[in-house]
C-alpha cells in the first residue's frame, strides 16, 4: 500500500517516514497503531495520532460531529491514557475511536470488564508487583521490545498471575519463556552481548588495546624507542611491548609487522594499523557465527515470544483501561435499539478535578431503566425522543449534557461508562454543542451547518445542544428551536435541547416532554444551592429572586443597597425576604 493512501499522509509527511522507517515498516506502524513509531520519525505527537485514528479507525471518527464532541472526545482519551502502565498503553488509548457495530463494542468491554473485575480483585502489593514487571522492562532501553515482553510476562508469572485477565500470559509455557528471554538477551538488539562467547569477548578486548594504544602512539613509541636503547633488535621490541599492552598475543602481532618501513615510527603505525584492521576481521567473523547460532535458538523459542509479545501488548492496554474503570467505578452498559438512559450518571471531567459530583439520572428514547427502589431517584419517562431541559443558571444543564456525551462516547468506544447503569445505543453521529455566546449571523449559520447535516443525512443521531438562543435573537431562536426538536423527532433521533425559552416552544410535537432543574435557595456561603436532578415534564425556572437576594445580603454601602431593594421589589420582593429569612445566621442556626 502506498503511504500516501493515508490520511494525512502527504509527500513531506511520505518522505520523512520513508527515510527514516521506509516504506514497509512505515505502513506496518500505521496499521499497527504505533505512535512512538511515527514520534521517532520526526512526526508531531498529535500528527501522528490523528493517522493512526483515521487509519485504525475512520469510520468511528464520523461519529465526532461538532467541535464540541470531538473535544469531549480527546478530553476523556487524555484522562484515560494517564492510568497506562506503558508508553506503547498510553498510545493505543489515545487512538481509541468510536465503533460502529455493536458486536465490536462488545467484544472490547468483554476485555475490559475482565481486566478490571482481575484489577479490583488484586490487595495493594500485587498491584504494585504488576506496574513495577510493567515498567521495569518498558522503560529500559538496553533491551528490546520483544525481549521486555517475555522478561515482563516472567515477572507477571513470578507474582502469581494466573487467572482472569493474566490466563493468556500464565498459558505461555516457562520454561520457553526463560529460553526466549536468555536467547534475546544475548542476542542484544542484533549484537552478541559480553560474556555470551568467551573467544569473541577475547577478539574485543583485544581490538579495544590496540585502538587505544593507536589513540596513543607518540607515548608507545617512547616507551619502545627506550626499551630498543638498551640493545634489543627494534622489531621484537615492538611485538613484545604491543602484544603485553593489548592481549593481541605474539602471533597475531608479529603476523602484523611490515616487511618494509620507512622509519621505526612508520614500523610501530604501520603494525598497529595491520593489527587493527585483522583484529577488527575476526571480530566480526566470530560475531557472525556466534549470531547465526542465537538466531537459531531465538528460532527455536519463536512461537513463546511471539505468545508473549501479543499477551503483554494486550494485557497492558487492558489493564490500563481497567485501572481508569476501577478508579472511577464505571460499569457495563447495556446496548439497545433506539434508546439512551443513565441511572445516577457522573461527569469524569468533574471527578478528575476531585471536585463534588451530585449524580444525575436522565433518559430519551425508549429503555428499560428501572426505578432505584432504595432511594428516591425518579424514574425518567420512557418513548419521548427529545426532552427540553430547562431551569435556573448555574444549574448544570450543561454538565449534563457534556455527561451523557461521556456516556455516549464511552460506550461507543467499547468501554465502561460513569454510571450505576446505562442503556446505549450506537449513533451514527452525537452532536453536542455548547452554549457559545456569540451574537451575529455568522455564528448562526455555522452553528446550523454543523448541527442540521447529521439530522438530515444520517441515521441514529445523538443531538445535546445548549443555549441555542443564545446565537440569535429570542424571537428567531424560538422558532428554529421549536424547528429543531420537530425535526430530530421527525427524523427518529434522540436528542436533549436546553433552553430558557421553554414556554415559547408551544406546542411540542408528540414524544417530546420538557424537564426542569430548581434551583432551591443560598448555603451559609451565599451560594446558591441546585438540586441538578431534572424533574421530568416540569419547566424549571429562573431564579433571580436568589441572585438578588445574594446581593442584597452582601451589600455594603447604603445607595447600593437601595438599588438592590428596587430590584427586589421588580422580582418579587416577597420571594426574595423569604430566601433572606432562611439563609439568615439565626436560621441556619436553629436548624
Amino acid at each position: 500500500m502506498r503511504l500516501e493512501e493515508y490520511w494525512g499522509v502527504g509527500p513531506k509527511t511520505r518522505e520523512r517516514l520513508e527515510a527514516e522507517l521506509g516504506t514497509e515498516r512505515a505502513v506496518e506502524a500505521i496499521e499497527s497503531g504505533e505512535v512512538r513509531a511515527l514520534v521517532a520519525a520526526g512526526l508531531p505527537r498529535g500528527r501522528a495520532t490523528r493517522i493512526l485514528r483515521r487509519a485504525n479507525g475512520g469510520e468511528g471518527m464520523s461519529v465526532l460531529a461538532t467541535r464540541d464532541t470531538r473535544a469531549v472526545y480527546k478530553e476523556l482519551l487524555d484522562v484515560a491514557s494517564g492510568y497506562a502502565v506503558t508508553e506503547d498503553a498510553a498510545d493505543r488509548i489515545r487512538v481509541l475511536t468510536p465503533l460502529m457495530e455493536r458486536e465490536t463494542a462488545e467484544a472490547r468491554l468483554d476485555s475490559v470488564m475482565d481486566a478490571a473485575e482481575s484489577w479490583a480483585g488484586l490487595d495493594g502489593e500485587t498491584r504494585e508487583a504488576v506496574l513495577s514487571a510493567f515498567a521495569e522492562y518498558a522503560e529500559d532501553d538496553r533491551i528490546g521490545g520483544e525481549e521486555a515482553a517475555v522478561r515482563t510476562a516472567l515477572a507477571l508469572r513470578d507474582a502469581g498471575l494466573s487467572t482472569g485477565a493474566f490466563s493468556r500470559v500464565a498459558d505461555i509455557d516457562r520454561g520457553d519463556l526463560e529460553a526466549a528471554a536468555s536467547a534475546l538477551s544475548d542476542l542484544d538488539g542484533g549484537d552478541v552481548a559480553r560474556g555470551v562467547d568467551d573467544e569473541l569477548d577475547s577478539l574485543r578486548d583485544a581490538l579495544d588495546g590496540v585502538e587505544s594504544l593507536s589513540a596513543d602512539s607518540l607515548d608507545a613509541m617512547q616507551e619502545i624507542r627506550e626499551e630498543a636503547r638498551a640493545g634489543a633488535e627494534f622489531g621484537e621490541v615492538v611485538v613484545d611491548y604491543v602484544a603485553s599492552e593489548t592481549d593481541a598475543g605474539f602471533r597475531r602481532v608479529r603476523d602484523a609487522t611490515p616487511d618494509e618501513a620507512v622509519d621505526a615510527t612508520d614500523f610501530v603505525n604501520a603494525t598497529l594499523r595491520e593489527l587493527t584492521d585483522d583484529l577488527r576481521e575476526s571480530v566480526a567473523e566470530r560475531e557472525r557465527s556466534v549470531a547465526r547460532r542465537l538466531r537459531g535458538r531465538i528460532a527455536e523459542n519463536r512461537d513463546a515470544i511471539d505468545a508473549a509479545s501479543a499477551a503483554v501488548s494486550d494485557l497492558a492496554f487492558n489493564l490500563s483501561l481497567a485501572r481508569f474503570a476501577v478508579d472511577f467505578d464505571l460499569v457495563r452498559p447495556s446496548f439497545v435499539e433506539n434508546g439512551f438512559a443513565v441511572r445516577n450518571a457522573r461527569n469524569v471531567s468533574i471527578e478528575a478535578s476531585d471536585e463534588a459530583v451530585q449524580p444525575v439520572t436522565y433518559a430519551v428514547g425508549g429503555h428499560d431503566l428501572p426505578g432505584d427502589s432504595e432511594s428516591e431517584d425518579p424514574t425518567p419517562p420512557s418513548g419521548d425522543r427529545v426532552s427540553v431541559l430547562t431551569g435556573a443558571n448555574s444549574g448544570g444543564k450543561t454538565t449534563l449534557l457534556e455527561t451523557l456525551c461521556q456516556v455516549a462516547l464511552l460506550a461507543q468506544m467499547g468501554l465502561p461508562v460513569p454510571a450505576e447503569r446505562a442503556e446505549v445505543s450506537i449513533s451514527e453521529d452525537i452532536v453536542f454543542h455548547r452554549r457559545h455566546a456569540s451574537f451575529n449571523a455568522g455564528v448562526l449559520e455555522s452553528t446550523l451547518r454543523s448541527i442540521v447535516p447529521p439530522l438530515t443525512e444520517g441515521a441514529n443521531t445523538l443531538m445535546l445542544v445548549d443555549e441555542f438562543e443564545a446565537i440569535t435573537e429570542p424571537g428567531s431562536a424560538a422558532d428554529l428551536l421549536h424547528g429543531l426538536v420537530r425535526l430530530t423527532v421527525d427524523r427518529g433521533a434522540l436528542g436533549v435541547f436546553v433552553t430558557h425559552l421553554a414556554d415559547d416552544l408551544k406546542p411540542l410535537p408528540e414524544k417530546a416532554r420538557k424537564d426542569g432543574i430548581f434551583a432551591e435557595g443560598l448555603d451559609d456561603d451565599l451560594e446558591l444551592e441546585v438540586d441538578y436532578q431534572p424533574r421530568f415534564g416540569t419547566v424549571g425556572r429562573s431564579t433571580p429572586e436568589f441572585i438578588v437576594s445574594r446581593l442584597l445580603a452582601g451589600a455594603d454601602e447604603r445607595a447600593e443597597r437601595a438599588g438592590f431593594e428596587t430590584l427586589a421589589r421588580a422580582v418579587g420582593e416577597e420571594a426574595v425576604q423569604r430566601t433572606l429569612d432562611d439563609w439568615s445566621p439565626e436560621a441556619s442556626a436553629d436548624d
